[in-house]
């Protein structure tokens, strides 16, 4: 594996909860030592369909937050799964006590200031949940956390209550207006750059929404770094199927693995037009 990945162990991990929250289940797996190598960012890549299944490929996860449990020498891992193809739809069939073959910590992590900083998060849909263990981390280091989240419409908002706690101040933005602001979680970005209350931006979400922060973030200078959401289909590095292209330090443009060197990239270099259009 790659030097990214080398701390990605191959596990048998036990699911220790497995809870509905709306159109997402909440589920927690008891994964070992591996959380003390493990931060937000970081994604999962988990065997899916059982012994028998023809779904030979792994599927990729983002990690929503770790918890660690010292007097035990365990650790718990959480994730947020839309049950939408084949593959998620098995995992969020599986009861307590299930095991799962599972390959973790995978995947760049999100860059924590060196300093206090006052940063924003902006989410989209159910890919917002690997903000929360952000926040976490972030108001640890003494930081100002704000967040934006939004979607389509108020069913698609992943919001815990719990998660409220880890943030300075938080609003929901839906295009339908359903819940929260009527709205673009993009629209009050500009704003807050320009009030000065905004050093980092951190993002995870449909990609479209991440291009719109990139924008909005390369005018005003302001650093911006996004989880991408593409797909992947083996998680290491092998199958070339994820890449992206993404200018280098030399303003040549290449197709960068998202699973290698992402998921957190900085927006900045992401060649968000060209997304979709060069050949991968």
């Amino acid at each position: 594996m790659s030097s990214i990945n080398r701390h990605a162990k191959h596990i048998t991990a036990t699911v220790v909860g497995n809870k509905r929250i709306g159109q997402y289940h909440q589920i927690l797996l008891s994964v070992g030592d591996i959380v003390q190598s493990t931060h937000p960012g970081n994604f999962v890549a988990i065997s899916v369909g059982g012994e028998n299944s023809a779904m030979i490929l792994r599927r990729a996860f983002a990690i929503s937050r770790i918890s660690h449990r010292s007097d035990k020498g365990d650790g718990t891992m959480e994730l947020i799964v839309a049950p939408h193809g084949s593959g998620s739809r098995w995992l969020c069939a599986q009861p307590e006590g299930a095991s799962l073959d599972v390959i973790a910590p995978l995947g760049t992590a999100f860059g924590i200031p060196t300093a206090p900083a006052q940063a924003l998060l902006v989410g989209g849909g159910y890919g917002s949940a690997p903000l929360f263990g952000l926040a976490e981390v972030l108001k640890s280091r003494g930081c100002r956390v704000d967040m934006i989240l939004g979607a389509s419409t108020a069913s698609k908002i992943y919001a815990p209550i719990e998660g409220k706690r880890s943030v300075n101040s938080l609003k929901i933005y839906t295009e339908d207006g359903s819940a929260g602001i009527s709205g673009k979680v993009t629209d009050p970005i500009p704003g807050l750059i320009q009030e000065g209350v905004v050093d980092v931006i951190y993002s995870c979400g449909p990609m479209a929404m991440l291009a719109a922060i990139s924008r909005i973030a390369n005018a005003a200078e302001v650093v911006h770094q996004c989880a991408v959401e593409e797909s992947m289909a083996c998680g290491i590095g092998v199958c070339m199927t994820c890449v992206l292209p993404v200018e280098n330090s030399e303003g040549e443009t290449k197709m960068l693995r998202s699973c290698i060197e992402g998921p957190v990239m900085d927006g900045a270099n992401v060649q968000w037009e060209l997304v979709g259009k060069v050949a991968k």
